[in-house]
């Protein structure tokens, strides 16, 4: 309990109890003269003064009364703090806002309660438009803004894969096959500087795939947002010197729109992991609760400064955090030097 808040309650009732018995007092003794003011301050009970239990008096009761008052406030703003909460965390369905609460201790608080619930169906209204806004195509001439983009981004897939992915798989080749006919012994400068060239061309190659899963992802048509996602991780998986794993559930239903937004923002997530975090094991996870989709991405890789990454206005990071937002959702990064947990909520409004 605040002791700031009891001892102004607690001063308050005292306050008023020792008024009522200054009135009562003066009313016996100025009005009713039924006893003189020497007489009523020196008389006892069991010895005591009788001003000294009533005194004795005023402190427990005021103490009791301040307690119990300050427990039902307490009480009833927790609940309205927790309410409060849930609503920033855009968990809209939380068993909070369902769940009958106890009698309230004025009717202040039962005006905040109905404010707040009428709060949350406008938010979840608020989410719901914002995800049909956003799940809705933008048209462009007689083609959407999305098929425009996707397009060029074949195109320039289609060109890095025919002409510089070959180049660099062929160049691969080439130096594994020096690499075993250079003898470490008699040319160990060379043994070594193949083996440095044949690292450059691997990082390069890992580079290569990142690029072309960014500009050339896997199309959702036909296929769920878990089944899309699991197609990219088993497509990489033994292909880049990262260890996979994902636990997806297959019962997530989502609007078409909405799948398509996290389904881009998981293949950004993947692509920066691949360029950027040098990370030995990459995991993600797809889970619903009864109120939102989460969608979780885990590295073990360098890390970045979050922070800093996001004041220079970096392009991936800008690009997910507008598509969460998009959808009414909210994205947040952990990372330092033992890698990155990228963590997604998208409530669920229907």
């Amino acid at each position: 309990m605040s002791m700031r808040r009891w001892f102004q309650l607690f001063a308050f009732n005292f306050i008023q109890l020792l008024l009522s018995a200054l009135v009562i007092m003066s009313v016996v003794v100025e009005r009713l003269k039924l006893i003189g003011w020497r007489d009523l301050l020196s008389y006892q009970f069991l010895r005591v003064p009788l001003y000294t239990w009533l005194i004795a008096f005023m402190i427990v009761t005021s103490s009791i009364v301040a307690s119990v008052i300050l427990y039902f406030i307490e009480r009833d703003f927790g609940y309205l703090r927790a309410k409060i909460n849930w609503l920033l965390l855009n968990k809209y369905g939380h068993h909070i806002f369902k769940k009958s609460q106890p009698t309230s201790y004025s009717r202040h608080t039962d005006a905040l309660n109905t404010e707040i619930e009428l709060l949350r169906q406008k938010m979840m209204e608020m989410s719901k438009d914002l995800q049909e806004l956003s799940a809705a195509p933008t048209f462009i001439g007689e083609d959407t803004k999305d098929e425009i983009i996707q397009t060029e981004r074949l195109r320039i897939a289609r060109e890095l894969h025919d002409s510089v992915s070959q180049e660099l798989f062929a160049a691969t080749m080439l130096m594994s096959t020096m690499n075993t006919m250079v003898s470490e012994e008699e040319y160990p400068a060379l043994k070594q500087q193949i083996v440095q060239i044949e690292d450059i061309i691997n990082s390069a190659q890992t580079e290569m795939r990142a690029l072309l899963l960014h500009l050339r992802p896997v199309e959702l048509k036909n296929r769920s947002l878990s089944e899309g996602i699991e197609n990219i991780l088993t497509e990489l998986n033994g292909k880049v010197a990262v260890d996979v794993h994902w636990h997806l559930d297959s019962s997530i239903e989502l609007e078409s729109g909405i799948e398509d937004h996290l389904f881009r923002v998981t293949q950004e997530a993947i692509a920066n992991t691949l360029r950027h975090a040098n990370a030995k094991r990459l995991e993600v996870f797809l889970t619903q609760s009864s109120d939102q989709v989460q969608l979780k991405i885990i590295d073990d890789g360098n890390g970045f400064d979050v922070t800093s990454v996001r004041q220079s206005g970096n392009y991936g990071l800008t690009n997910m955090k507008e598509r969460v937002s998009n959808l009414g959702g909210t994205l947040k990064i952990n990372s330092n030097d033992q890698g990155t947990v990228i963590t997604i909520n998208i409530p669920i409004t229907t």
